[in-house]
């Protein structure tokens, strides 16, 4: 990020309690730590339950009670609060619809009827998502809405140029636009997805720097364009 390396950081380790605490989420917590009382800036500890499916409440706490016996205390938590509280995501979900209808209106997002069936075809055929609904009429919307049909909002990529994400360890990332799929960003059930509440927490709790493992690089330049 563009953010001076000495100046106060603000950095955050944002686990999904789905399973118990492992060795790779216990480095990237450990380097957030050190990194924060480097700078001399702050610790968040933020967490992403969105996966209700997946949600395991006893693995959020043996996640807080590892992190403690460690030492790395958080300066800003669910538990203790903070400027920018909530700090789980399930509790955060009325800004998360706020913003993907913004998205919406700013013809940056769009409703998505495509049935669960229908991925399911593309899917068969080894097909992305073909952005079928992206350019639906008001009319069009109104008839899946009145068949019943539940929507999502998606992110509307662009299709043409180029998007660069500066790495500090691997320098600028470039990715055409185009293969960008136009991923899931509100599910029907209300919850965002990881692509819309990372970028949206970010943001409003001013982090500074992300650090995190490279499996997550490719996701990079999307949330990029959606912030």
């Amino acid at each position: 990020m563009a953010a001076s390396s000495t100046a106060p950081a603000r950095v955050r380790f944002a686990p999904s309690p789905t399973g118990f605490l492992h060795l790779g989420g216990l480095r990237t917590a450990l380097f957030d730590w050190l990194y924060a009382h480097h700078t001399g800036g702050q610790f968040i500890l933020r967490i992403e339950d969105t996966d209700q499916k997946r949600f395991n409440p006893d693995s959020l706490t043996d996640l807080m009670r590892s992190l403690r016996w460690l030492g790395l205390e958080w300066d800003e938590g669910p538990d203790i609060g903070g400027p920018h509280a909530p700090y789980i995501q399930s509790e955060r979900r009325a800004l998360y619809r706020q913003y993907a209808d913004w998205l919406v209106e700013q013809g940056k997002a769009y409703h998505c009827y495509t049935s669960e069936a229908e991925l399911e075809e593309l899917r068969g055929k080894g097909l992305p998502y073909d952005r079928r609904h992206r350019t639906l009429t008001a009319e069009q919307r109104a008839a899946f809405a009145a068949e019943g049909r539940a929507s999502v909002i998606r992110f509307a990529a662009p299709l043409t140029g180029t998007t660069t994400v500066h790495d500090a360890i691997r320098g600028n990332i470039t990715v055409e636009n185009a293969s960008i799929a136009d991923p899931v960003l509100l599910k029907s059930d209300g919850l965002p997805t990881y692509h819309l509440a990372v970028v949206v927490d970010d943001r409003l709790m001013e982090i500074t720097h992300v650090l995190r493992g490279e499996e997550w690089i490719p996701s990079a330049p999307l949330h990029q364009l959606t912030s």
